[in-house]
Protein backbone atom coordinates (compact mmCIF):
# COMPACT_ATOMS: atom_id res chain seq x y z
CA UNK A 1 0.00 0.00 0.00
CA UNK A 2 1.33 3.45 -0.92
CA UNK A 3 0.96 5.69 2.13
CA UNK A 4 2.37 8.94 0.79
CA UNK A 5 -1.12 10.51 0.73
CA UNK A 6 -1.96 9.43 4.29
CA UNK A 7 -1.56 11.36 7.53
CA UNK A 8 0.75 9.43 9.86
CA UNK A 9 0.24 11.59 12.97
CA UNK A 10 -2.24 14.41 13.62
CA UNK A 11 -1.83 16.72 16.63
CA UNK A 12 -4.48 19.27 17.53
CA UNK A 13 -4.61 21.80 20.37
CA UNK A 14 -1.96 19.99 22.42
CA UNK A 15 -1.09 21.33 25.86
CA UNK A 16 1.35 19.87 28.38
CA UNK A 17 2.44 21.28 31.73
CA UNK A 18 4.73 20.14 34.53
CA UNK A 19 3.51 21.64 37.79
CA UNK A 20 3.18 25.38 37.03
CA UNK A 21 5.39 25.26 33.90
CA UNK A 22 3.34 25.05 30.70
CA UNK A 23 5.67 23.62 28.03
CA UNK A 24 3.32 22.99 25.10
CA UNK A 25 0.74 25.69 24.43
CA UNK A 26 -1.65 24.53 21.72
CA UNK A 27 0.42 22.54 19.22
CA UNK A 28 -1.28 21.86 15.86
CA UNK A 29 0.74 19.64 13.52
CA UNK A 30 0.17 17.01 10.83
CA UNK A 31 2.87 14.56 9.80
CA UNK A 32 2.27 12.94 6.43
CA UNK A 33 3.47 9.47 5.50
CA UNK A 34 6.65 9.61 3.46
CA UNK A 35 7.89 12.94 4.84
CA UNK A 36 11.15 13.84 6.50
CA UNK A 37 10.37 16.39 9.20
CA UNK A 38 12.88 18.16 11.43
CA UNK A 39 11.63 19.74 14.65
CA UNK A 40 13.90 22.54 15.81
CA UNK A 41 13.88 25.30 18.39
CA UNK A 42 15.77 26.65 21.36
CA UNK A 43 16.28 24.80 24.62
CA UNK A 44 13.06 24.45 26.59
CA UNK A 45 10.77 25.08 23.61
CA UNK A 46 9.11 21.66 24.02
CA UNK A 47 10.68 19.49 21.28
CA UNK A 48 11.44 16.45 23.42
CA UNK A 49 8.25 16.87 25.45
CA UNK A 50 6.28 16.76 22.20
CA UNK A 51 8.13 13.59 21.15
CA UNK A 52 7.41 11.94 24.50
CA UNK A 53 3.72 12.82 24.20
CA UNK A 54 3.61 11.17 20.76
CA UNK A 55 5.35 8.09 22.17
CA UNK A 56 2.80 7.93 25.03
CA UNK A 57 5.50 8.55 27.63
CA UNK A 58 3.66 11.63 28.89
CA UNK A 59 -0.10 12.02 29.21
CA UNK A 60 -1.40 15.19 27.58
CA UNK A 61 -3.30 17.83 29.54
CA UNK A 62 -5.48 19.01 26.69
CA UNK A 63 -5.85 18.33 22.97
CA UNK A 64 -5.51 15.19 20.89
CA UNK A 65 -2.85 13.08 19.21
CA UNK A 66 -4.11 10.71 16.52
CA UNK A 67 -1.89 8.11 14.85
CA UNK A 68 -2.28 5.86 11.83
CA UNK A 69 -3.64 2.51 13.03
CA UNK A 70 -2.42 -0.37 10.86
CA UNK A 71 -3.99 -3.15 12.92
CA UNK A 72 -6.94 -3.52 10.53
CA UNK A 73 -7.03 -3.92 6.73
CA UNK A 74 -8.43 -0.39 6.34
CA UNK A 75 -5.84 1.89 7.94
CA UNK A 76 -7.23 4.93 9.72
CA UNK A 77 -6.32 7.66 12.21
CA UNK A 78 -7.24 6.92 15.81
CA UNK A 79 -6.81 9.02 18.92
CA UNK A 80 -4.12 7.74 21.25
CA UNK A 81 -6.58 8.04 24.13
CA UNK A 82 -8.77 5.41 22.46
CA UNK A 83 -6.04 2.73 22.44
CA UNK A 84 -5.69 0.23 25.24
CA UNK A 85 -2.23 -0.83 26.41
CA UNK A 86 -1.99 -3.80 24.04
CA UNK A 87 -3.06 -1.68 21.08
CA UNK A 88 -0.43 0.94 21.92
CA UNK A 89 2.18 -1.82 21.94
CA UNK A 90 1.01 -2.84 18.47
CA UNK A 91 1.43 0.74 17.21
CA UNK A 92 4.94 0.84 18.64
CA UNK A 93 5.84 -2.28 16.64
CA UNK A 94 5.69 -0.05 13.56
CA UNK A 95 7.84 2.72 15.04
CA UNK A 96 11.61 2.84 15.44
CA UNK A 97 13.11 5.22 18.01
CA UNK A 98 16.73 6.38 18.21
CA UNK A 99 17.24 8.19 21.49
CA UNK A 100 19.54 11.14 22.09
CA UNK A 101 22.06 9.14 24.09
CA UNK A 102 21.37 5.90 22.17
CA UNK A 103 19.71 4.06 25.11
CA UNK A 104 21.93 1.04 24.63
CA UNK A 105 21.71 -1.56 27.37
CA UNK A 106 24.73 -2.92 29.17
CA UNK A 107 25.83 -6.11 27.45
CA UNK A 108 26.65 -7.24 23.96
CA UNK A 109 25.75 -5.92 20.54
CA UNK A 110 23.54 -8.98 20.00
CA UNK A 111 21.70 -8.42 23.28
CA UNK A 112 20.83 -4.87 22.20
CA UNK A 113 19.60 -6.00 18.79
CA UNK A 114 17.66 -8.96 20.14
CA UNK A 115 15.84 -7.43 23.11
CA UNK A 116 13.08 -5.53 21.28
CA UNK A 117 12.60 -8.34 18.75
CA UNK A 118 12.20 -10.83 21.58
CA UNK A 119 10.05 -8.68 23.88
CA UNK A 120 7.92 -6.78 21.37
CA UNK A 121 7.72 -9.07 18.34
CA UNK A 122 8.07 -12.32 20.35
CA UNK A 123 10.73 -13.78 18.05
CA UNK A 124 13.04 -16.63 18.96
CA UNK A 125 16.82 -16.71 18.50
CA UNK A 126 16.60 -18.48 15.14
CA UNK A 127 14.45 -15.64 13.76
CA UNK A 128 16.45 -12.88 15.42
CA UNK A 129 19.94 -13.82 14.20
CA UNK A 130 19.50 -13.09 10.45
CA UNK A 131 17.62 -9.87 11.24
CA UNK A 132 20.47 -8.75 13.47
CA UNK A 133 23.01 -9.46 10.72
CA UNK A 134 20.99 -7.62 8.09
CA UNK A 135 20.52 -4.63 10.40
CA UNK A 136 24.26 -4.39 11.02
CA UNK A 137 24.95 -4.52 7.29
CA UNK A 138 22.41 -1.75 6.70
CA UNK A 139 24.35 0.64 8.95
CA UNK A 140 27.76 -0.61 7.72
CA UNK A 141 28.82 -2.24 10.98
CA UNK A 142 30.62 -5.63 10.99
CA UNK A 143 28.09 -8.40 10.45
CA UNK A 144 29.94 -11.25 12.09
CA UNK A 145 29.85 -13.32 15.27
CA UNK A 146 32.79 -11.53 16.87
CA UNK A 147 31.11 -8.14 16.62
CA UNK A 148 27.76 -9.52 17.82
CA UNK A 149 29.43 -10.65 21.04
CA UNK A 150 31.34 -7.39 21.54
CA UNK A 151 30.45 -5.25 24.57
CA UNK A 152 28.79 -1.93 23.82
CA UNK A 153 31.35 -0.34 26.19
CA UNK A 154 34.01 -0.99 23.54
CA UNK A 155 32.20 0.95 20.79
CA UNK A 156 33.10 4.44 19.63
CA UNK A 157 30.45 7.15 19.72
CA UNK A 158 29.80 6.78 16.01
CA UNK A 159 29.53 2.99 16.23
CA UNK A 160 27.18 3.23 19.22
CA UNK A 161 24.93 5.59 17.26
CA UNK A 162 24.94 3.22 14.28
CA UNK A 163 24.04 0.33 16.58
CA UNK A 164 21.13 2.35 17.99
CA UNK A 165 19.93 2.93 14.42
CA UNK A 166 20.46 -0.75 13.56
CA UNK A 167 18.23 -1.69 16.51
CA UNK A 168 15.51 0.59 15.15
CA UNK A 169 15.94 -0.90 11.66
CA UNK A 170 15.55 -4.41 13.06
CA UNK A 171 11.90 -3.58 13.86
CA UNK A 172 11.29 -2.75 10.17
CA UNK A 173 9.22 0.30 11.14
CA UNK A 174 7.04 2.55 9.04
CA UNK A 175 8.15 5.55 11.06
CA UNK A 176 11.50 6.57 12.53
CA UNK A 177 11.98 9.01 15.40
CA UNK A 178 15.46 10.45 15.97
CA UNK A 179 16.16 12.56 19.07
CA UNK A 180 19.35 14.59 18.48
CA UNK A 181 20.95 11.81 16.38
CA UNK A 182 24.34 13.51 15.90
CA UNK A 183 25.08 14.94 19.35
CA UNK A 184 28.55 14.07 20.59
CA UNK A 185 29.80 12.99 17.16
CA UNK A 186 32.68 14.44 15.16
CA UNK A 187 31.86 16.08 11.80
CA UNK A 188 32.78 13.02 9.72
CA UNK A 189 30.67 10.67 11.86
CA UNK A 190 27.81 13.17 11.80
CA UNK A 191 27.94 13.33 8.01
CA UNK A 192 27.79 9.52 7.87
CA UNK A 193 24.71 9.55 10.12
CA UNK A 194 23.07 12.19 7.88
CA UNK A 195 23.57 9.94 4.87
CA UNK A 196 22.37 6.89 6.79
CA UNK A 197 19.15 8.60 7.88
CA UNK A 198 18.49 9.68 4.29
CA UNK A 199 19.23 6.21 2.90
CA UNK A 200 16.98 4.45 5.43
CA UNK A 201 14.16 6.91 4.82
CA UNK A 202 14.28 6.30 1.07
CA UNK A 203 14.33 2.50 1.32
CA UNK A 204 10.68 1.46 0.82
CA UNK A 205 8.89 -1.09 2.96
CA UNK A 206 8.38 -4.60 1.61
CA UNK A 207 4.77 -3.67 0.79
CA UNK A 208 5.95 -0.63 -1.17
CA UNK A 209 4.91 1.88 1.50
CA UNK A 210 6.98 4.98 2.09
CA UNK A 211 8.75 5.48 5.40
CA UNK A 212 8.25 8.57 7.56
CA UNK A 213 11.05 10.25 9.50
CA UNK A 214 10.85 12.75 12.36
CA UNK A 215 14.10 14.26 13.64
CA UNK A 216 14.61 16.50 16.67
CA UNK A 217 17.84 18.36 16.12
CA UNK A 218 20.02 21.46 16.45
CA UNK A 219 22.28 20.15 13.66
CA UNK A 220 22.34 22.79 10.93
CA UNK A 221 24.48 20.58 8.69
CA UNK A 222 21.88 17.79 8.90
CA UNK A 223 19.19 20.23 7.78
CA UNK A 224 21.32 21.45 4.90
CA UNK A 225 22.04 17.92 3.71
CA UNK A 226 18.53 16.47 4.08
CA UNK A 227 16.48 19.62 3.25
CA UNK A 228 13.51 18.40 5.37
CA UNK A 229 10.21 20.04 6.09
CA UNK A 230 11.21 22.15 9.07
CA UNK A 231 9.00 22.83 12.08
CA UNK A 232 10.25 25.34 14.64
CA UNK A 233 8.76 25.44 18.11
CA UNK A 234 8.94 28.69 20.05
CA UNK A 235 7.42 29.29 23.48
CA UNK A 236 5.52 26.01 23.24
CA UNK A 237 3.87 26.73 19.90
CA UNK A 238 4.56 26.07 16.22
CA UNK A 239 6.29 29.25 15.05
CA UNK A 240 7.37 28.04 11.58
CA UNK A 241 6.32 25.11 9.40
CA UNK A 242 7.65 24.86 5.87
CA UNK A 243 10.54 23.86 3.57
CA UNK A 244 14.06 24.19 4.95
CA UNK A 245 14.97 26.63 2.19
CA UNK A 246 12.29 29.02 3.48
CA UNK A 247 13.43 28.51 7.07
CA UNK A 248 17.04 29.20 6.14
CA UNK A 249 16.04 32.37 4.29
CA UNK A 250 13.62 33.65 6.95
CA UNK A 251 14.66 36.95 8.47
CA UNK A 252 12.56 37.17 11.62
CA UNK A 253 13.58 38.18 15.11
CA UNK A 254 12.99 34.59 16.29
CA UNK A 255 14.43 32.45 13.47
CA UNK A 256 17.56 34.47 12.61
CA UNK A 257 19.14 34.42 16.12
CA UNK A 258 18.27 30.74 16.56
CA UNK A 259 19.69 29.79 13.16
CA UNK A 260 22.99 31.48 14.06
CA UNK A 261 23.01 29.82 17.49
CA UNK A 262 22.38 26.28 16.21
CA UNK A 263 26.07 25.22 16.04
CA UNK A 264 26.59 26.40 19.62
CA UNK A 265 23.55 24.46 20.85
CA UNK A 266 24.71 21.37 18.94
CA UNK A 267 28.15 21.51 20.58
CA UNK A 268 26.64 22.14 24.02
CA UNK A 269 24.34 19.11 23.74
CA UNK A 270 27.29 17.06 22.53
CA UNK A 271 29.41 18.00 25.54
CA UNK A 272 26.52 17.18 27.92
CA UNK A 273 26.13 13.79 26.24
CA UNK A 274 29.84 13.03 26.45
CA UNK A 275 29.98 13.83 30.18
CA UNK A 276 26.91 11.70 30.95
CA UNK A 277 28.28 8.73 29.01
CA UNK A 278 31.64 8.92 30.82
CA UNK A 279 29.89 8.96 34.20
CA UNK A 280 27.70 6.01 33.25
CA UNK A 281 30.59 3.96 31.89
CA UNK A 282 32.68 4.64 35.00
CA UNK A 283 29.86 3.52 37.28
CA UNK A 284 28.93 0.54 35.13
CA UNK A 285 25.45 1.94 34.52
CA UNK A 286 23.14 1.43 31.59
CA UNK A 287 23.76 3.88 28.78
CA UNK A 288 20.76 5.95 27.78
Amino acid sequence: MNTTSLVEISITGLYKSFHDNTVLRGIDLEINSGEIIAIVGGSGCGKTVLLNCILSQYPVDKGNISVLDRSKPAWSLRKLDDFNELEIDDIHKHWGVVFQRNALFSGSVLFNLALWLREIKHMDDEQIYPIAMNSLRAVELPANEEFLQQSINDLSGGMAKRLAIARAISMDPYMYFYDEPTTGLDPASSANIHDLIYSIHNTPMEDGSARTTLIITHDKDLLKRLRPRTVMLHKGQVYFDGPFDDFEAADTEVIRPYFKLMPVLQRRYGLDTEVIQKIQNRKGLVMN
